[in-house]
């Protein structure tokens, strides 16, 4: 499985963000650090492939002014036009950008995704480690929110915790029964920031579009993520609707999405020692089997750290001196 650099994007995670709201156009800059980490045979991958960003995280610029949106880093950049329905990605280093229409990017994804599956179907089988048939179930989606009580200042504003829990399982079962998905939003949330309210409307339109790519999650690896687990499209869908109903405005997110076994898959792994040889070796190793009902997949951690409202028209264009790969 081959996965492009890390394009770590906004830090509002899109599985936060309402998908209900009309854009006002507004302009918005914003200073961000985004991480992800990957567990199990996709950490293999995004640490081999990730680079930097996979390992300490990376720090972008997001500007948006109507349709446009340019995400740059020290290393890459990336140019979204709702308009064009074009994505122009850039390499600071080489100084050359290519262009990727959204059609393009939607077969793409639907290529990684059914390569993903492949190829998480065959380590599974390496391995001994059975992942469930999640996409053939009918599932029920629980929701909490908690309020800690407790409050911090982040990009110059007063933030307080909301713990948000999105568990998808099986129909009429538990999640001890059944297995599922858990997933973790543990977040910081500000005031009503108009400029930020800006910057997630466009980060929704753009995931409508070209979903399922996200924040801090190139389009391949989240394709990755949902072949393994379906129920992932879900959990997020969830978290879309819980939104509108918190007050504030994110600026800070620890997002944790865990795989969990049912009683069935546990008792079936412990009966079941997986292939011999050096290539069950090997995929053992990379899908880190263990007896654990429980299992982390990802955690995305992201947080704005400085907020304008002055967008530059240099901001959102191609640098002058940059040219087309060919």
């Amino acid at each position: 499985m081959k996965f492009p650099r890390l394009l770590l994007s906004s830090a509002l995670t899109v599985s936060l963000l309402s998908g209900s709201a009309v854009p006002a156009f507004a302009d918005v800059k914003t200073r961000d650090k985004s991480q992800v980490k990957f567990e199990g045979m996709l950490g293999t991958m995004t640490r081999m492939f990730g680079g930097r960003a996979a390992s300490e995280g990376i720090v972008s610029t997001n500007a948006v002014k109507g349709n446009r949106k340019a995400t740059i880093s020290d290393s890459t950049g990336r140019i979204v036009d709702l308009g064009e329905q074009k994505v122009y990605d850039l390499d600071m280093k080489k100084k050359e950008y290519t262009v990727t229409t959204f059609d393009e990017l939607r077969r793409k994804l639907q290529e990684a995704q059914e390569r993903a599956a492949k190829e998480a179907k065959d380590a599974s089988k390496e391995s001994g480690d059975r992942q469930p048939a999640e996409g053939q179930k009918e599932v029920e989606v629980d929701f909490s929110a908690k309020e800690t009580g407790q409050t911090k200042s982040i990009a110059g504003h007063n933030a307080r915790q909301v713990i948000m829990t999105i568990t998808v399982r099986e129909k009429g079962k538990t999640l001890d029964e059944s297995g599922g998905l858990v997933v973790t939003a543990d977040s910081w949330l500000g005031p009503e920031i108009p400029a930020l309210k800006e910057l997630a409307e466009f980060e929704m339109r753009y995931w409508k579009a070209i979903a399922p790519e996200t924040a801090a999650i190139s389009a391949e690896q989240m394709a990755a993520v949902m072949a393994m687990y379906p129920m992932v499209k879900q959990a997020m869908e969830r978290l879309n609707q819980e939104k509108v109903n918190l007050k504030g405005t994110p600026l800070a997110t620890t997002t944790t999405l865990e795989g969990v076994k049912g009683k069935a898959q546990v008792e079936e792994q412990k009966q079941n020692s997986g292939g011999g040889g050096l290539s069950g070796m090997l995929a053992r190793r990379m899908m880190k089997k263990n007896d654990s009902p429980r299992a982390t997949i990802l955690t995305m951690n992201t947080e704005t750290l400085e907020i304008a409202t002055a967008v530059a028209p240099g901001d959102l264009d191609i640098p002058g001196d940059f040219k087309l790969k060919k």
